[in-house]
Order: structure tokens, then sequence, then C-alpha cells
């Protein structure tokens, strides 16, 4: 979805009771707003994300994905861990 470079594209593949813990903000996300607000400014940086530890549940109808992420801005190349 990064690759998009839409906001609302990235911001829709999360669940409606979502928290979103930004890499670049301390501002924790918690509405499809929200994220979708943090996305505006985040894709800017031209991010591609590699996980690096993580963790997918699911059951009947839902999948859930969690871990560590390491981002590489392609704007300047600067790596973030998140």
């Amino acid at each position: 979805a990064l690759a998009t470079e839409n906001p609302e594209a990235v911001a829709a593949r999360y669940s409606k009771d979502a928290i979103l813990l930004p890499t670049v903000s301390d501002e924790p996300r918690t509405s499809k707003e929200g994220i979708t607000d943090y996305f505006v400014n985040f894709l800017k940086n031209k991010p591609q994300g590699v996980i690096t530890d993580g963790v997918t549940l699911s059951g009947p109808g839902w999948a859930e994905d969690a871990g560590v992420y390491e981002f590489t801005m392609g704007a300047d190349g600067s790596k973030v861990l998140a």
C-alpha cells in the first residue's frame, strides 16, 4: 500500500478499531481520519518498508499483522526503525 503513495489506500489497510503508533510522530492515531492524516505527511518521504520481526494472527474472516519495520526513506535515504 505504501507504494501507491495514497494516504487513503494505506489507511484502508487498518481495521476500524486500529491504534497506530506512528514511526515519525509521537502522536498515537486512533481513528481512520487520524491514520489517514499521518500518512499524508509520511508518504511524502517515499518510504520503503521491510518487516524485520513480525507475527501474523488470523481467524475466520480476519487477519492481524504486527511487527517491527525498518523504513528507508526514498526522499533522502535515511532509515527509521519502527
